[in-house]
């Protein structure tokens, strides 16, 4: 019973869960830049911030694949997606990690985030 009581639980504290789906457009020649800055340091920082890495998807058609990286984030609310993103900004790691990518210049030209909660025939609900 214990441990079906427990996948239960687990199960309902995910179906609770908020998706948000975040494009990133870099500006042009920058594109490479982004990867490695998310590669190399975002989806660690993500993480100790309580954020949870879903997905990084690269969009294979033009004009959306020379410039563009669209991911998928997972949060307990739309309150803790704030919270975790307002300790992100503020992390010296990440100051430092934004600075050094960006010496030559802004890599990102725009920043879209849709906030998504599963259909109630998603299998993900």
């Amino acid at each position: 019973a214990g441990f079906w009581s427990g996948r239960e639980t687990a199960v309902q504290a995910q179906s609770k869960r908020v998706y948000e789906l975040r494009t990133y457009t870099a500006v042009d020649g920058k594109l490479d830049a982004l990867h490695a800055r998310f590669r190399n340091h975002t989806l660690q920082l993500f993480t100790k911030h309580g954020m949870t890495n879903i997905g990084y998807f690269k969009p294979m058609d033009p004009p959306l694949a020379g410039n563009t990286l669209i991911y998928l984030l997972a949060h307990s609310s739309r309150e803790a997606a704030k919270k975790s993103f307002d300790a992100f900004r503020a992390d010296p790691a990440w100051i430092k990690a934004r600075d050094e990518s960006e010496k030559s210049g802004k890599i990102v030209a725009r920043v879209e985030s849709v906030f998504l909660e599963p259909a109630d025939y998603s299998p993900m609900k």
